[in-house]
Parts: C-alpha cells; sequence; structure tokens
C-alpha cells in the first residue's frame, strides 16, 4: 500500500521588498534563475509578486520534506541575489493587490479578461498537495469521502488574518478573497468518474471553461494526473507544517482505501454541511467549534483533530510519517500561522514586524 500514495507538494511564496516589506515584483528573474537549475519546478503566477514552485513525484514524506525545503531554501538564496525576500503566508500583511503588476501570459490574460477584478485582486498563496492512486476511478471515491475532513486540516493550516492593512477578524482571510472565483469552495460528490468527466465535458460544451485546470474547488481529481489535489490549504510559514498537512491527506487517503478493501465507506456529507465547518475553519482555526454531523453536535475543533489523529493511526507507520503527524500536536499546543501572526501584531503593532517575523520564519527548521 505505500507505494500506491506518492506525492506532490506545491507550495506559492510572497516576494518582498526588504525595505519597505511590501509585495514587489521580480520581474520573473527569480523564476529564471531557478529553471536553470530546477527546469519547471519553479513557474511563474499570475501576479509578479509571487512565486510558485512544486516538487517531483515523492515516493513518500522523507522525499517531499527533501525537495520542499531544497525548493525554499533555493527560491529564498536566488532571492537574495536580487536584493528582494520571500516569505511564506496565505495573504500578505499589508500590501494593496492594485499596486501589483500581472505576469503577461497569455492564460493569465483570459483569465483577468473573463473574471476581470476577481482576478486582480486575488492576491493570495496557497499549499496544493498532490496524493497518488492508482487509478481516476479509485480516486473519485476517495474525494467524495476525505471532503468531510478537509476544514479540520484547513483549520491547521490556517495563515492568513490580515488583508491590505487589516486585522480581518479571520484566521484564514486568503479563501475569502478567492471565494470571488467561479467552482472554488467544497466540491460536491459525484457518483462515478464517469460523473465526473460529464460535468467537465458539459462546462466546455457550454463554453463555461475550456479545460479542466478552471476548476478551482479545495479539493479535486486531477485532471491530467492519477492524482486527488488538495488546495484548501493557506501556505503555511514552516516547512515542518507543510509536511505534517501532506501526512494528514496521505495518511486519510490510506485509511480511506483500507476501509474500502474492508468493504467499509466512511459517510458521505452533503456540499452545504461541509461548507459549515469550513467556514468556521476560516473564522476560527483551532479555536472554534465545528460541527460533528454523526452526532448532530458542536465539537471544538481541537478534539476533533485528535479524533482525526485516532482515526489515521494504523497507516501512519505503514506510510512512515509518525514524525510529520506528530507535529500536529505542536500546532495544537503553539498555534497556528494565523495566531502566531496575530500575537507578533499584538506584541508590536506594527504590520512591518509582522512580515519581518514570516520571513524569517520561512526559512526556520530547513537543514
Amino acid at each position: 500500500m505505500i507505494n500506491d500514495f506518492t506525492l506532490g507538494v506545491e507550495e506559492e511564496y510572497m516576494v518582498i521588498d526588504p525595505v519597505t516589506r511590501e509585495l514587489c515584483s521580480h520581474d520573473q528573474k527569480i523564476v529564471e534563475a531557478a529553471q536553470k537549475i530546477y527546469q519547471d519546478k519553479v513557474k511563474a503566477e499570475m501576479h509578479q509578486a509571487v512565486v510558485e514552485v512544486g516538487t517531483g513525484i515523492c515516493r513518500n514524506t522523507d522525499e517531499a520534506r527533501r525537495e520542499i525545503s531544497d525548493l525554499r531554501r533555493t527560491v529564498a538564496q536566488l532571492a537574495g541575489e536580487q536584493g528582494l525576500l520571500i516569505g511564506a503566508s496565505g495573504t500578505h500583511p499589508f500590501s494593496h493587490w492594485e499596486k501589483q503588476l500581472m505576469t503577461e501570459h497569455p492564460r493569465y490574460n483570459e483569465i483577468v479578461n473573463e473574471l476581470q477584478e476577481a482576478a486582480r485582486s486575488n492576491l493570495i498563496f496557497g499549499l496544493h498537495v498532490h496524493v497518488g492512486f492508482q487509478s481516476r476511478e479509485l480516486a473519485i471515491h476517495i474525494a467524495n469521502q476525505v471532503r468531510y475532513f478537509l476544514p479540520h486540516v484547513f483549520a491547521l493550516s490556517t495563515n492568513s488574518p490580515f488583508w491590505e492593512g487589516r486585522n480581518t477578524g479571520y484566521k484564514s482571510f486568503r479563501t475569502k478573497v478567492f471565494d470571488k472565483f467561479p467552482r472554488t469552495g467544497i466540491p460536491d460528490v459525484f457518483n462515478s468518474i464517469e460523473d465526473y468527466d460529464n460535468y467537465i465535458k458539459l462546462l466546455i460544451k457550454t463554453r463555461s471553461i475550456d479545460n479542466a485546470k478552471k476548476i478551482w474547488w479545495d479539493i479535486r481529481v486531477h485532471p491530467f494526473y492519477e492524482t486527488i489535489e488538495f488546495r484548501i490549504c493557506d501556505c503555511p510559514m514552516l516547512v515542518d507544517e507543510t509536511m505534517a498537512f501532506v501526512a494528514l491527506f496521505q495518511a486519510l487517503c490510506a485509511k480511506l482505501y483500507k476501509l474500502r478493501l474492508q468493504n467499509m465507506n466512511y459517510i458521505t456529507y452533503s456540499r452545504a454541511l461541509i461548507n459549515e465547518n469550513k467556514w468556521r475553519a476560516a473564522r476560527y482555526g483551532i479555536d472554534g467549534k465545528l460541527i460533528d454531523f454523526g452526532k448532530e453536535i458542536e465539537v471544538n475543533c481541537r478534539n476533533l483533530i485528535l479524533e482525526l489523529l485516532d482515526f489515521i493511526d494504523d497507516v501512519v507507520d505503514e506510510l512512515g510519517c509518525r514524525s510529520e503527524i506528530n507535529y500536529v500536536h505542536q500546532i495544537l499546543e503553539n498555534g497556528t500561522g494565523a495566531d502566531r501572526q496575530l500575537e507578533v501584531y499584538r506584541n508590536s503593532g506594527s504590520f512591518e514586524s509582522v512580515v519581518d517575523f514570516i520571513t524569517e520564519q520561512t526559512l526556520a527548521g530547513i537543514k
């Protein structure tokens, strides 16, 4: 079973002027320099103040950690050579999107032309985790069930409390910004991969989209790879946090597959219900309450996360990700990225200090 759940990790980083602490364009110089080292593992994004990195196919969390750590370290070094910094957060604490340059590219031009201000203001930074499957048929089956757990992991990943120099009151405001896009959020249940593919074909036929990559849900069966792509998390400040979320998603997929082999399924809940928990996670992070749909009661988010850890425990050692999973307890103790950003702001009263904290933490723990 271990080799079935391969991993791919993508992160989006802020490019920051070290003097003003504002987001700034790197004129694609970081990407150009990185591509000489990594080829296609470092890419431009729609805004010029963003750099996206992505690992290759990793057999386990150890390989994924080595690759994403190396990418963070190298991109930071290349940014430094341009007199710039990188930072890992779901949003920048105070930069305004109106001041940021867009990347000149046919795909981005098309998205901006269609979505207008929703696209231009979409200056956010996420974590995407791919988990490999034997087939897309199996992937859609697991994706239907794993949707229930998305708010749990999302609550742990919250790392965007500020937007344009304001404390938003949310632990993840990134998701509120992204909600302006079509085809986002928790997806519906699909009865089969054919059901999913027919949905895509209908959207293409009716010129709603031109390809399946314009499905921007929090989780999707990838249109080109045999993977489930988890897209709900803010970009984590620490690489240890990234790897905890990677391990959680991998272990959830492995556990649900194990149940399937025993002719058991996890209950499939509606999009409307799961969205209630997603909103609570965005607003309160790990300090709020989520709904236990089975018991039909509110439960402290932290308690539900501990229940999640119990649920996946019997596959963790086989996957070899025990240390990554154990890091969840440190997040519960020390707070999420959002909690730590808010603490720095409370102590300093300075958004610049929050940016300094983010840029320092981005390379913390990378050997």
